[in-house]
């Protein structure tokens, strides 16, 4: 029960905060945020405009406001990916996560039904980021956001596992979101196609480096959410099955089934498709599927709860409890 009420939380929402530490002295991309009239405002990157927001990416009265017409009890807010800044030199990084986690924590603080936090650390520096992570505990945030690479290393790098054995630890979750994808040369059309066409087979790239060196094997009490259902890597598993199948090499490319691997991650609900929405909940499991959003950007999924419960045919309460057990939080229902 959430709030008195059976409820549906919403595990994909973004957070920007309203305002930004200054940049003087900061790396050239700092971002910052210029405020318009009208509760809108701009989030600038290096001079340039990277993305008109408005005060729902901070205000949580607004928020709940929405949240009531998509029949929402609970929100899941983690950082806008850009701001993850798995680019910046590490003092830079820490600063500014340190900032944005901050944020998250006062926002969830003022309204704690209503909003549970994901954090983010300077992953460019595993071993800060590891230790970053107790502090992200003690703000009363559920865990992290990441890239699906941090800056050109893949999530499956031996580098990364210091910080994969922290996580584990302190009982956080991941949550692996689609950012700066390979190969938009390949597409040759305007940026706005790399969340609609690259994000996708951004995900399934990291999924895959994931799942290949064996850090759910290594680790298997992490937790780990892919961003819109999991990218393309639903429709590669058979491939991916296949191939370990074939003996030799191939057989050496998993430490088990990907299929079986696969189940044990979790997947948002963002795929805009009734029927994408079935055939990724056969390959994974219902029990993995968590409902999403990506509030409160363009490419947001309309009525999310409506769209996942006809979907799949079961109850908000369900997805709920899948949320609830990837966070770690089965007493918040």
């Amino acid at each position: 029960m959430v709030g008195g009420q059976a409820g549906a939380i919403d595990a994909h929402t973004h957070f920007v905060p309203r305002t930004m530490p200054p940049a003087a002295g900061r790396n050239p991309l700092w971002p910052s945020i210029e405020l318009g009239a009208n509760d809108t405002a701009s989030v600038m990157v290096g001079g340039k405009l990277f993305r008109a927001i408005d005060s729902r990416s901070w205000d949580g009265a607004r928020r709940r406001d929405d949240m009531g017409k998509d029949g929402v009890a609970t929100q899941v807010v983690s950082p806008m990916p850009e701001l993850l800044s798995h680019w910046f030199p590490t003092e830079d990084a820490d600063a500014f996560c340190r900032h944005v986690n901050g944020a998250i924590a006062d926002l969830c603080a003022a309204h704690p039904r209503a909003f549970i936090g994901l954090g983010m650390v300077p992953l460019q520096d595993p071993s800060l980021a590891a230790r970053r992570l107790s502090e992200v505990k003690a703000l009363g945030l559920r865990g992290v956001e990441i890239g699906t690479h941090i800056n050109g290393v893949a999530l499956g790098d031996a580098r990364l596992d210091e910080f994969y054995a922290a996580a584990q630890e302190a009982n956080l979750a991941i949550m692996v979101h689609a950012l700066h994808p390979a190969a938009m040369e390949r597409i040759a059309g305007r940026p706005e196609l790399a969340a609609v066409a690259a994000f996708p087979l951004e995900t399934a790239y990291a999924a895959t480096s994931l799942l290949t060196h064996g850090v759910t094997a290594r680790f298997p009490r992490l937790r780990v959410m892919l961003s819109h259902g999991g990218g393309a890597l639903a429709w590669i598993l058979p491939r991916l099955a296949h191939a370990r199948s074939l003996g030799g090499a191939m057989a050496t490319l998993f430490p088990d089934d990907p299929a079986a691997l696969a189940r044990g991650l979790f997947y948002d609900t963002i795929l805009y498709d009734a029927e994408a929405l079935r055939f990724l909940a056969g390959r994974v499991g219902q029990g993995q599927i968590v409902i999403g959003s990506d509030y409160p950007f363009t490419i947001m999924q309309p009525q999310p709860v409506a769209f996942a419960t006809q979907a799949l045919g079961i109850g908000a309460e369900a997805f709920a409890a899948n949320t609830a057990r990837m966070l770690g939080m089965e007493n918040f229902l």
